[in-house]
């Protein structure tokens, strides 16, 4: 028992090395590029059974690495989610790619996505935007009922003179959304305002309440996530460095009471 739990520590410092992590990171990358090599077919031309051998070898010892874990940690490893997002993404590597299954065969660039699992600023950043998804819903929410009102509104005072655009609801929410990008809006609004003059009211508040106000907020909340969870990893920084010293003292602290304790039980 001591033998086997002393194995799977030994594995899994193995596997968490940051030599280890950093060779990881490296052929996760290689594979990107030569996936990338793959859609070029001049390069399949000259070396495409070495492509595929490398896509091969590598995802071997992606295999190999996930196995290493899962003996390392057991069931542990299930309760990272970013494990789960590992284990997905070289499952789907293992799916066959052939016949009905093809299409699977383009998923194998998803492995360049263990990128975010592996660099820690990039994971920093995805775990900052999960945390900002409830507000990001709520402002998604708030933009969605702008567009509504805008498109009801669009429709009825457009409809008629100008179809292409706003000749439905669906299509006045599309022509909207072109709008908030700022993408030939001012043709759109030049035309319209031809024939009505006073539409630029209309569209210049939608591009102030939609553009400039609520995209804004989407941005506040992904920055106050960011900064909530920097605060976080400080603190938790902190308090580990401070345990540290704790543990040290202790040990400083039982140092300089061995010499006494053992004179004590002579004398005693």
């Amino acid at each position: 028992m001591h033998a086997s739990r002393g194995l799977r520590a030994r594995l899994g410092a193995f596997i968490e090395h940051p030599r280890t992590q950093a060779f990881i990171i490296g052929l996760i990358i290689f594979n990107a590029i030569t996936l990338g090599l793959e859609t070029w077919p001049r390069a399949m031309a000259v070396a495409g059974p070495v492509l595929d051998a490398m896509d091969g070898i590598i995802l071997a010892i992606f295999v190999f690495e996930l196995a290493a874990k899962l003996v390392a940690h057991g069931l542990r490893f299930f309760r990272s989610g970013w494990n789960i997002f590992d284990f997905i993404i070289v499952g789907v590597a293992l799916l066959p790619s052939s016949g009905a299954f093809a299409v699977l065969r383009a998923l194998r660039v998803l492995r360049a996505l263990r990128l975010l699992s592996l660099v820690p600023r990039m994971r920093f950043v995805v775990e900052s935007l999960v945390q900002a998804l409830p507000g990001l819903g709520s402002i998604a929410l708030l933009l969605v009922l702008f567009f509504y009102v805008f498109a009801v509104m669009a429709t009825r005072l457009f409809s008629a003179d100008f179809p292409q655009w706003f000749g439905s609801l669906g299509a006045s929410m599309f022509s909207l959304f072109q709008i908030m990008t700022l993408e030939g809006w001012a043709d759109i609004a030049r035309e319209i305002m031809a024939r009505f003059p006073h539409a630029w009211v209309f569209f210049l508040v939608f591009i102030l309440l939609a553009t400039f106000t609520v995209l804004n907020l989407f941005i506040a909340i992904i920055v106050n996530a960011m900064q909530s969870s920097h605060e976080a990893l400080k603190a938790e920084h902190e308090k580990r460095e401070l345990d540290m010293i704790r543990a040290e003292l202790r040990a400083l602290r039982e140092d300089l009471l061995q010499p006494r304790r053992q004179a004590e039980s002579r004398d005693g």
